[in-house]
Parts: C-alpha cells; sequence; structure tokens
C-alpha cells in the first residue's frame, strides 16, 4: 500500500486522501481515549501543524495514555519523562562520558537523552525547575539540541505534549512566557460526560481492554504536514486571524476590555500558529480550506497561554476565555 508522499495525484485528491487517513486515525485513538473527542481533535491538529501542546486538566483524564495512544497510532517513536524537582537538563538532553580505550586513549562519547525521539511526554512539566525547564526551549523552537557546544539534530517528524495539573501548584514553578509561546495550543482537558465515563467503565475493568491499532505510518504524518502549509486561506481567513490577535494587544489601541483587563497580549507567533491550525483543522475534516469558523473554534486553544489579565480584571472575576470568546464576536 502506497503512503501519502508515493500516492501523488491533484491537490484535491491528496486532501481527500489525508483526510480519510486521518479519520482512520480519529477514529483508533477514539477507541482507547473516551468523552475527549475535543481534546483529541485539537491534538491531532496540533501535530498536523507541526507544534506542541500544553495539556492541562487533573489527574486521572487520560493525559498520558493519550500521548501513548497517539504515538501508537502514528507509528512514531515516543518516550516519555517524569518531571520532578530533582530533575536535571542532562537527565533530557543526555550526556557526555568519558571513555578509555585499550591502548589507554580517553575520549567523550555523547549518550543521547530521552528527548531523542519523535513524540516526546513531559509529564507534569511545572515541577521541574526553571533550568531544566528552559533545557526544551532550543528543542522545540529549533528540533535541535546543544551539548558541551556540539549540535545535535533531533529525530523527524519532532513534538512534545506536555501535560500539567491546573489544581495543585505547591513546589511546582509556571512556565515562563517564552515557554509557554513554544506551545502551539493549550489544551484544557475536562471531564468526560455520563455515557462517555460509562463506556470506559465497562471498557477498563473488564477481561478484555481496547488494542491500539496503527492507523498512519510516519511518512504518512510528515506527507500531511508537508500538505497543511499548501493548503489555500482566503483573504476574509487570513484578515480574520490578524483582526483577532492584534484586537488581544492592549498596545493596539483595542477595546476598552482589553486595555482594562489585559496585561499584555500574543505576539506574532500566535498568528502564524492560528494561521497553520486553521489549515490543520480543515484538513482533518477532508475541507479544501479553512473558515472564520475554523478561526472562532481554536482561538482560545491558541491564544490563552499567550495573554495575560491584570490584578484588576482577576478582581473582577474576568477570565482569558471570556475575554476571547468577546473578541471572536467581532471577526469576520
Amino acid at each position: 500500500m502506497k503512503t501519502l508522499s508515493e500516492a501523488g495525484g491533484t491537490p484535491v485528491e491528496e486532501i481527500e486522501a489525508t483526510g480519510a487517513k486521518i479519520a482512520q486515525a480519529r477514529a483508533a485513538i477514539s477507541d482507547v481515549i473516551f468523552g475527549q473527542e475535543t481534546v483529541i481533535d485539537q491534538t491531532l491538529v496540533t501535530v498536523l501543524a507541526g507544534g506542541h501542546a500544553l495539556l492541562v486538566g487533573v489527574p486521572g483524564l487520560a493525559k498520558t495514555l493519550l500521548v501513548h495512544t497517539m504515538g501508537q497510532v502514528l507509528g512514531l517513536d515516543d518516550k516519555r519523562i517524569q518531571f520532578t524537582p530533582d530533575l536535571m537538563p542532562a537527565d533530557i538532553l543526555g550526556s557526555e562520558v568519558l571513555e578509555e580505550s585499550e591502548r589507554g586513549a580517553r575520549s567523550f562519547r555523547f549518550l543521547k537523552g530521552p528527548v531523542f525521539c519523535q513524540l516526546l511526554m513531559a509529564d507534569e512539566i511545572n515541577r521541574a525547575s526553571p533550568r531544566t525547564q528552559s533545557a526544551l526551549l532550543q528543542a522545540m523552537q529549533e528540533k535541535q539540541v546543544t551539548v558541551a557546544g556540539v549540535r545535535y539534530d533531533l529525530p523527524s517528524p519532532f513534538h512534545v505534549l506536555a501535560t500539567q495539573n491546573p489544581l495543585e501548584q505547591e513546589g511546582t514553578y509556571p512556565l515562563p512566557e517564552a515557554q509557554l509561546d513554544r506551545f502551539l495550543m493549550q489544551i484544557d482537558v475536562v471531564y468526560p460526560d455520563l455515557e462517555s465515563e460509562r463506556r470506559m467503565l465497562l471498557s477498563t475493568t473488564g477481561e478484555t481492554t481496547a488494542v491500539t491499532r496503527n492507523a498512519m505510518s510516519v511518512d504518512d504524518l510528515l506527507a500531511a504536514q508537508r500538505l497543511v502549509r499548501r493548503v489555500p486561506v482566503g483573504e476574509k481567513v487570513v484578515s480574520a486571524i490578524l483582526e483577532l490577535v492584534r484586537s488581544a494587544r492592549p498596545e493596539e489601541g483595542a477595546s476598552d476590555e482589553v486595555e482594562r483587563h489585559v496585561a499584555w497580549g500574543p505576539g506574532p507567533r500566535a498568528s502564524q500558529a492560528l494561521m497553520l491550525a486553521v489549515r490543520a483543522r480543515a484538513l482533518t475534516d477532508g475541507r479544501f480550506a479553512p473558515s472564520i469558523e475554523d478561526v472562532r473554534a481554536l482561538a482560545a486553544p491558541v491564544l490563552r497561554h499567550r495573554m495575560a489579565l491584570n490584578f484588576s480584571a482577576r478582581a473582577e472575576g474576568v477570565t482569558v476565555g471570556g475575554v476571547i470568546d468577546r473578541l471572536c464576536r467581532n471577526i469576520g
């Protein structure tokens, strides 16, 4: 069977074939993860757009299982790092060891760390110190790391799916804004509905459990990521993205609410992330171009970790999500 990269054909045929593959991957993940359709879709969009995702949710909502399942479904080499206060940068990147040959010659050999994979699960990323968190900055942005002055390329594709517990903040270190900006989306993982939780309960406590099946290859994923960048975007959608992102900045002469409540707004990387995300969302649905509705649907996960409210807003009970929702009503 040919991969997407070998199949060729017109852009319309490529989009249809890719959409069918993505639908199979979505179904395979949903066989294991119950009641998280929005989370699955947004995570797939993130990976198709070539980005990284921050999964925020309380324990027990299958965040770790989602990452492992996605690695198997997409045919990726996945690894997991449990972030703890005593974790060091070398535990992520790797380190050099001194070796001595039989003749007595000594030399350093680099031992690769777990970051050398295609899908990295950074579990409870905010439990590590800022020094260790920053070890991922270069990897997430440049797809390479530097150890002892030598640069090493990471495998392709390379994605970081990090998790964070929003409730327990004791012994944690908030992620710096520079690192938050490297995540294409912040995906909020919520409780499943009653019927989904019933299905999960019956499926996971019986004699047999769901088996993860592979639906795409690495070549398929790379071809889909290249196709995302070729999906055409209409001028109205481009204008809606720019209007939305710029209206969230208090420095841009935004609305009274933004000037009163927003301390700082999203930078140009937010526009880039939203452009790639809406293209990927259209592709996952088998559509040939994104719409303004895609912009509205993805505005919150793309923007909420790239802007902050001031003290006055928090005192009045204003939320980032509420501000973004009101800004979305004004676009298009």
